[in-house]
């Protein structure tokens, strides 16, 4: 057996107990006892190989002699570091010698094809990327750093976990690479000078380590006593810091992966009872009891004497002594069970063969063993099925461990929890994470984020030159969100029918709304429609109950009452545009609206003209007399409205009005509404309006200066001076609006132009009417026509 350091002597150990296990059992090689040597290989490519060649041939100078031997290894199991397997690998491969390795598992060995004499027996550990990333996610870590050892292995970790955290959007602070002994001169603490400075951008630190040579590390990394930072690390991580008195751990609080592994029963015994007494030929055992358990050395035969009694390795402190198995330990009680089971099987093989002549003892070879070591599988004592086929190997499950150092010296390697890279998606990872033991001064879960995360209705937007982690918070625009998922890169924009909340963190279904009669706005305007017909029809029975009162008849009374009954649609017609619009509501609005305001606009048109005419006759027989009393200008009303119907009919037979929704005019709500349609249907029905109102407010401008005794000229200009106010003030307005104020203002037009007319024009015949009735008779005319005449004889 290969060991490399002092720091190894655990593994010697569990080699050792292994060795008498086997030799004490009646099933496994009996009758057979195992020896075994030991040698110890430092970190020189000389020494290796040295040793490598006594290891074959007894002595280190000639090969392919063996020189002073009387036993033969049948296999070598080799130490934890690719470099010394590599590096023996080569020598023995020469040898076709079996050597099995009690490291971590290395793909390099597996996939190269250099070394077919080499075999591993770790399983396979190739998950632990996923595993450390799975982690990271659990406590919504995003920004980390990574401390990597240099090596192959390293480097494939590092390709492995960076691909991992890009698929999970976790970016690294700082790349560190660490170099080891066999690969740089340079001193480790002076690599590690800036670690500290590094170390501050981050919460948490990934570490990944294949070799044990990390002393300098360890012990840099704590002179700068980062304390505030989390480790997460693989299990060949380990911190002896034989001596030190620091009261505060940098590596209290430590996150390590384990490979999963049984408990081997009596190891524990064994260590108790191990002692240069048991093993006298055990040099460093009896140099580590000197040291620690007050011997002496006696002066005759330099062995030990006056030690502490019944001293044992279990009452040193951890920082001492770790009585607990390690990864590399239990690969080692696995390893020399392996080569037990396959020299088992080829004994077995053997014996079943008939003996060749008088030969009692069976000879063989080393290589013959590799046909048992590859096709091996068995289950160790401790419950682990061990195979050395690499094809053959599942991913390892790992036992998640907190390393607790506080105070100083305790070091204690509690498991919370375990990943299984077989389980289900999303349930690979199982951790009790009220058991965890943060680092020194921190009692809640760290975060470690380079940016803190967006919060609903905000979206990330990237800071420029810097990793995807690190980003600035920008309010979403209008209308768009982002959910209760943070860190978000986009925001979502609201369907149509769906609007923003407050925080811009989720969409609310609009409520439908148009304009109702139970909107204060509704209201008023049916009240106000419904109040002018009523007051339209009353001024009509009022003009019918004096119908034979000079100012009735003096108007033409039936242009009067066509006028105030058009006027009374007029005002009905404007309840069409509140309420829900359906399908008959929407066409019935625009040409409702158009032919009934036509009647109006024309009547009053008829009764200018009439007006004019009655004042232009001078003489009897001539035309314009022939014309008032044919009725010629109440031709005009049927007229203007046929031109307005062929309008209508042509819009409807086109592109009519059809129900249409409004999703952005008003906030959280769709506006259920009328299309017009063809909007040059409409302008037309608009300007021909416009242009009837346009020629009656000019010829009743031109008659304004009329005799005004009964003379309606003067009021029905001004009516048209408010008519066509009103609608030359609706267009933009009505342009500028959307949604129900819209509507409101056609609605409100309607009223205000209709109103205008039935004010200016009726309300002073009705003032006349009911308040001055001495002014409405022929009498009156003729007695203030004869004094006009005689003040006119006076002036002559």
């Amino acid at each position: 057996m290969a060991l490399h350091m002092p720091n190894s002597y655990q593994n010697m150990l569990a080699f050792v107990f292994a060795i008498e296990e086997i030799n004490k059992s009646p099933h496994l090689l009996p009758n057979v006892s195992l020896g075994y040597e030991i040698h110890n290989f430092l970190y020189s490519h000389w020494r290796m190989l040295e040793n490598s060649l006594l290891l074959l041939t007894g002595q280190k100078e000639i090969p392919n002699y063996s020189c002073g031997r009387e036993s033969k290894s049948v296999a070598v199991l080799s130490g934890t570091s690719w470099a010394m397997s590599a590096q023996t690998g080569t020598l023995m491969e020469l040898y076709k010698f079996p050597q099995v390795t009690f490291g971590s598992f290395d793909p390099i060995l597996r996939n190269s094809g250099q070394f077919p004499s080499l075999y591993q027996v770790a399983p396979k550990d190739t998950s632990l990327a996923l595993a450390v990333v799975s982690l990271v996610l659990h406590f919504k870590w995003t920004w980390v750093g990574l401390v990597i050892m240099e090596g192959q292995k390293g480097l494939q970790f590092l390709s492995d976990v960076t691909g991992e955290m890009d698929r999970n959007k976790i970016c690294a602070a700082f790349v560190k690479m660490v170099s080891t002994s066999l690969v740089s001169y340079v001193t480790l603490s002076k690599e590690h000078n800036i670690l500290a400075k590094e170390a501050s951008q981050v919460k948490v630190i990934i570490t990944y380590y294949d070799t044990d040579t990390i002393n300098d590390v360890n012990y840099n990394i704590e002179q700068y006593l980062l304390t505030g930072n989390v480790w997460v690390t693989n299990s060949q991580w380990h911190a002896d810091m034989t001596g030190r008195t620091f009261i505060l751990s940098s590596f209290h609080g430590t996150l390590i992966f384990s490979n999963h592994r049984g408990k081997i029963a009596g190891f524990k015994t064994f260590v108790q009872e191990a002692s240069p007494f048991k093993y006298p030929e055990d040099f460093y055992l009896t140099m580590f009891w000197f040291e620690n358990f007050r011997c002496s050395f006696s002066e005759s035969d330099c062995s030990l004497k006056d030690c502490t009694p019944n001293a044992s390795l279990a009452w040193l402190p951890v920082n001492r002594f770790d009585p607990a198995m390690t990864e590399w330990s239990h690969n080692v009680y696995n390893a020399v069970y392996a080569v037990a089971h396959a020299f088992h099987e080829m004994l077995l093989q053997q014996a079943q063969r008939p003996p060749v002549g008088n030969k009692e003892v069976m000879e063989f070879a080393p290589w013959q063993l590799h046909t048992f070591l590859k096709r091996l599988q068995f289950d160790s004592p401790a419950g682990d099925q061990v195979t050395l086929d690499d094809t053959r190997k599942l991913d390892v499950e790992y036992d998640i461990l907190n390393f607790w150092n506080f105070p100083e010296g305790l070091r204690l390697k509690v498991k919370l929890g375990t990943f299984t890279p077989h389980g289900p998606l999303g349930q690979q990872l199982f951790l009790s994470d009220d058991m965890i033991e943060w680092v020194t001064g921190i009692t809640q879960t760290p975060r470690s984020v380079c940016s803190e995360s967006c919060h609903p209705g905000f979206r990330k937007s990237p800071q420029e030159g810097r990793p995807a982690c690190c980003f600035d918070c920008t309010r979403c625009p209008e209308n768009e969100i982002t959910n209760d998922t943070v860190d978000m890169e986009r925001c979502v924009k609201c369907p149509d029918d769906q609007y923003a909340t407050v925080l811009q963190n989720h969409c609310l279904q609009k409520s439908v709304t148009f304009l109702d009669y139970g909107d204060p706005m509704g209201k008023m305007l049916a009240g106000s429609a419904l109040s002018l017909t009523v007051l339209t029809a009353a001024v009509l029975g009022l003009f019918v109950r004096h119908r034979d009162t000079a100012i009735v008849k003096a108007n033409n009374r039936a242009l009067s009452y066509t006028l105030l009954i058009s006027l009374t649609f007029c005002f009905l017609c404007s309840l069409l545009f509140i309420g829900r619009p359906n399908a008959a509501t929407c066409i019935l609005r625009q040409t409702t609206f158009g032919v009934v305001f036509t009647v109006a606009v024309s009547t009053v048109l008829a009764k200018t003209i009439t007006v004019v005419l009655a004042f232009k006759v001078t003489a009897p027989g001539r035309r314009m007399r022939q014309w008032l009393v044919s009725g010629a200008p109440n031709s005009i009303i049927p007229i203007c409205s046929l031109i307005q119907l062929i309008l209508c009919g042509i819009w409807i037979g086109t592109n009519p009005p059809f129900i249409d929704t409004d999703a952005h005019s008003e906030h959280g709500h769709i506006i259920i509404m009328c299309n017009k349609g063809s909007l040059a249907a409409f302008y037309c029905v608009l300007g021909y309006l416009g242009s009837l109102a346009l020629l009656s407010f000019t010829v009743a401008f031109l008659a304004r200066n009329l005799p005004d005794t009964f003379n309606e000229a003067k009021f029905l200009t001004f009516s048209m001076l408010v008519f066509c106010s009103v609608w030359v003030t609706f267009l933009p307005v009505y342009h500028s609006t959307k949604g129900k104020v819209m509507v409101a203002v056609e609605v409100f037009s309607i009223l205000a132009s209709s109103a205008g007319l039935l004010g200016c024009i009726f309300a002073p015949k009705c003032y006349t009417i009911l308040l001055r009735p001495e002014k409405n008779s022929v009498h009156s005319f003729r007695h203030k026509t004869h004094l006009k005449s005689k003040h006119t004889e006076r002036i002559s």
